[in-house]
């Protein structure tokens, strides 16, 4: 498998993931029944709190071993792409927040 370095594509499947994301998390809560008040507030927090362990922004650790997520994605059986540092999904739930909650408005 090819590992490419490829920060375009990389931001562009990555914008696509955390949209992805974020949309599941606002139709699981919607569906647990929150409050249409609260949708926005609590699908925000889940996400940004999802996004910064993906991000490696969070310290996780398992049987004392320091675990470090790193993302790619593939484009083919045969290729991953990356961006050559920590993912920063973080940073994109706020415009999948925007189009998900502002946009038809």
């Amino acid at each position: 498998m090819k590992l490419i370095l490829d920060s375009s594509a990389f931001n562009d499947l990555q914008a696509a993931f955390t949209a992805e994301i974020v949309t599941r998390i606002k139709i699981k809560l919607q569906e647990a029944g929150i409050e249409p008040d609260q949708l926005e507030d609590l699908t925000a927090g889940i996400a940004l709190s999802i996004a910064g362990v993906i991000d490696d922004l969070a310290e996780i650790e398992a049987d004392g071993v320091e675990v470090h997520p790193y993302l790619t994605f593939r484009t083919d059986d045969e290729t991953l792409v990356h961006w050559g540092e920590n993912a920063y999904t973080y940073e994109q739930v706020y415009g999948a927040m925007r189009k998900l909650f502002h946009s038809a408005r």
